[in-house]
């Protein structure tokens, strides 16, 4: 038994004697209580359906207005709203389930295992309601935020973009809230299609088309590992409901607790590591991280909405979701937690090394999924939640803030080509969003919400004996977070104002300026101070009112958030975030009615339970401290050397370091090879094994069938010219034939 189960069991036998069973029996019962969920719950995921319809209609009619983006806009808002008041009624009245209709109902015997029951009905409680606020209050300003993003398009390709976000985000809302595994799968399985086509938005570019293949096919890795693992839990379970699946594997959690692990089959441990390798996948974890950099190839709106703030979060909301089972596998969550720490160091190596603004917020947000998944591994899954929660709006914001820089300076990303963007006119809004994002993702202490989400997984990691050694690297990471963060920030939003237009800035001389990609919005040019560096024709398209307010909304978003934040690094004393998540993501011992969640993340004071301290001082308070000095000393370092004394966009002072740093700077700028090596290791030899089957193919198979057609063709050939209709030829042919015989005779006599 490994030292996790240790304690587990330990933490779940002190915080039972130190509560005693009568102040927890009713909260147990409360929570194991499911009742019927309101019926306009279904609302959520219809009506972005209904705008996938109605924007296909659009298509159809050759609507050439932007009449499917407010189309969206109105539909993803009245979603959101429903969420709210879904919200409202599971916070008073517990998990809920809402039948849709029967979906799959068949059985094939009597007995456990031989009915399969997956109906299209939703399970709502806090963890879903947290997603799904989320989900469809980002989509909706995305949505915003893209009609003006968008408007150099208006026509088929609007339509298209649109139609394909609505069907996204329903995807989305089947993933999060099914009841069961088979409709998270179809779920899951449909915002893998809408990330396809979204990345492929533009599918005269190469480039374009090979990113969205590449999505495509490395995430199909991911859904063979998820698929069999639901397959699995029905095999083991008899059941693909999560109410049922939870019910009998709390049988295997009292198991564990009590340190009988090996009572617990390897089947059902299992399961865990087949659900997290589908996680992986879809979550861009070691070692299928590789698709999510080249996804930028996508319109920025949908590598705001899709690729940093909502689907790919759902490995992490799987595991959440599926928790109970991860806490029964004795290798899971340590391999999760592993996995997570690694891969949010990598990274960030790589993304200090870029130089596309895009690029690196990809890679931020790789090691921030990398973050997460080390917060469910080291057992803080309020912490792993509250980091999805305020990710997806400091990134969303980061995202659309490069947006509108790459949309107004002609598609430019090379931070060694624009500085001082943020002082100009017009760019101010830009600038002061694009500041509170990376306050927030480097982790700037107590006023932003970045910081005690990840501080509560920092705590967390030290606070366990056995993850310490993922603490340090996660401390680490947010250094190098901080560092890569005001990087870009100083780079491109301070410094002298200079900047050179994009590739794009041809296609923009050939439209007016109120013509190209802005529509109706009236956007202010960028004049006086800003000294171009080459072209001094090309003048940056400030951005409009729609990607402004987005901005500013989602800029007050991010200090809003922090109060559902207080109280996540207490298990006893949880904040809304915490109450939300803890519950859903707990295993209830039906006995004692005590939530695994909170026994695995009990407080110093919990008898027994074996916490540990960060230099004699409690893990988490020290990290309030820890972890925001590191933050403060990575801007610090990023301010050195690229704010002070840089007079040009091109050059600054970490340039003369990097002969100090020997070949690790070129590797990571092409971003330690991983990509040439899987093209070694995988693609290289399957194109080989590709081309060897072809030829066998085409020469063994291929070629035996033609020449068992060819045998009686050839016969017929030859005996064509015996079968000529002449008489004489007859004659010739018997004379000869007779010949022969009597040569055969004389010598078979002699």
């Amino acid at each position: 038994m490994n030292t996790l189960t240790s304690i587990l069991g330990s933490a779940i036998w002190a915080a039972t004697a130190q509560h005693g069973e009568a102040a927890h029996a009713p909260a147990a019962a409360a929570a194991k209580a499911i009742g019927v969920g309101p019926w306009y719950a279904v609302l959520i995921p219809v009506l972005p359906l209904l705008g996938f319809l109605l924007c296909g209609l659009c298509a159809a009619a050759r609507v050439k207005s932007k009449l499917p983006a407010w189309i969206t806009v109105g539909l993803l808002a009245a979603s959101f709203g429903v969420t709210v008041a879904v919200y409202g009624c599971v916070r008073g009245g517990g998990d809920q389930i809402t039948h849709t209709f029967d979906w799959i109902n068949f059985a094939w015997g009597e007995g456990s295992g031989r009915q399969l029951i997956a109906n299209f009905a939703f399970y709502l409680d806090g963890l879903t309601c947290l997603w799904m606020l989320f989900v469809t209050g980002l989509a909706m300003l995305i949505a915003l935020y893209a009609s003006e993003y968008m408007s150099h398009d208006v026509g088929a390709g609007y339509c298209r973009f649109f139609a394909a976000f609505c069907l996204f985000v329903f995807s989305m809302a089947c993933l999060v809230m099914a009841d069961n595994l088979l409709l998270l799968y179809l779920g899951w399985e449909g915002v893998g299609l809408c990330s396809y086509l979204l990345i492929g938005y533009f599918y005269k570019r190469p480039s374009a088309v090979a990113a969205a293949k590449k999505a495509f096919i490395v995430n199909r890795i991911g859904d063979l590992f998820l698929a069999l693992g639901i397959m699995l839990c029905f095999v083991h379970f008899g059941t693909v409901e999560y109410k049922a699946i939870f019910e009998q594997a709390s049988s295997y959690v009292q198991a564990v607790a009590a340190g009988r692990a090996d009572e617990v089959p390897a089947v059902a441990q299992l399961i865990a590591l087949l659900l997290m390798g589908g996680a992986f996948g879809k979550s861009a974890q070691l070692p299928l991280y590789v698709w999510l950099p080249d996804a930028m190839e996508g319109p920025t709106p949908v590598s705001a909405l899709i690729h940093a703030a909502t689907m790919v979060t759902a490995g992490v909301f799987l595991v959440a979701r599926a928790y109970p089972l991860f806490l029964i596998s004795e290798y899971a969550l340590p391999i999760v937690a592993w996995t997570g720490a690694l891969t949010a160091l990598l990274a960030a190596t790589i993304g200090m090394a870029q130089f596309d603004i895009k690029r690196i917020m990809a890679y931020s947000t790789v090691s921030q999924l990398g973050y997460m998944f080390a917060g469910l591994g080291v057992l803080t899954s309020a912490g792993a939640a509250a980091h999805v929660f305020t990710h997806a709006f400091f990134k969303a914001m980061l995202f659309l803030s490069c947006g509108a820089v790459m949309h107004g300076f002609a598609g430019q990303l090379d931070l060694r080509k624009l500085s001082g963007v943020g002082s100009m006119p017009g760019w101010r809004v830009v600038g002061i969003a694009m500041l509170v994002g990376c306050l927030n993702l480097a982790g700037f202490p107590i006023i932003t919400a970045g910081y005690w989400s990840k501080d509560s997984i920092l705590g967390e990691a030290f606070a366990n004996p056995q993850m310490q050694a993922v603490g340090w690297v996660l401390l680490l990471t947010a250094g190098l977070t901080a560092y890569y963060t005001f990087r870009v920030y100083f780079r491109v939003f301070m410094g002298p104002q200079q900047y050179e237009p994009g590739e794009e800035h041809h296609a923009l001389e050939d439209h007016a300026h109120g013509d190209h990609g802005h529509g109706d919005e009236g956007h202010a040019q960028a004049h006086g101070r800003a000294a171009p560096a080459k072209d001094a024709h090309f003048h940056p398209h400030a951005p409009g009112w729609a990607i402004n307010t987005v901005l500013a909304i989602l800029a007050v978003s991010a200090f809003a958030i922090i109060w559902p934040l207080k109280g996540i690094h207490d298990a006893s004393h949880l904040g809304w975030v915490g109450q939300m998540v803890g519950a859903s993501t707990a295993a209830f011992d039906p006995q004692h009615g005590v939530a695994m969640y909170q026994i695995a993340s009990a407080g110093p004071g919990a008898a027994g339970h074996a916490h540990a301290s960060f230099f004699g001082f409690d893990a988490h308070s020290a990290m309030m401290v820890v972890s925001g000095v590191v933050g403060i000393i990575g801007i610090g370092v990023a301010f050195f050397l690229h704010y002070a004394g840089r007079t040009t966009a091109a050059t600054a002072r970490a340039d003369a370091w990097l002969p100090a740093a020997g070949p690790l700077a070129k590797w990571a700028q092409h971003k330690w090879y991983v990509d040439e090596f899987y093209d070694f290791l995988i693609r290289k030899p399957l194109l080989v094994l590709a081309h060897l089957f072809h030829i066998i193919d085409q020469y063994l198979v291929d070629g035996l069938v033609d020449a068992l057609g060819w045998l009686p063709r050839g016969v017929g050939r030859l005996l064509r010219p015996s079968q000529s209709g002449e008489l004489h030829g007859y004659a010739l042919g018997m004379a000869g034939g007779v010949a022969v015989l009597l040569i055969i005779v004389f010598l078979v006599a002699t």
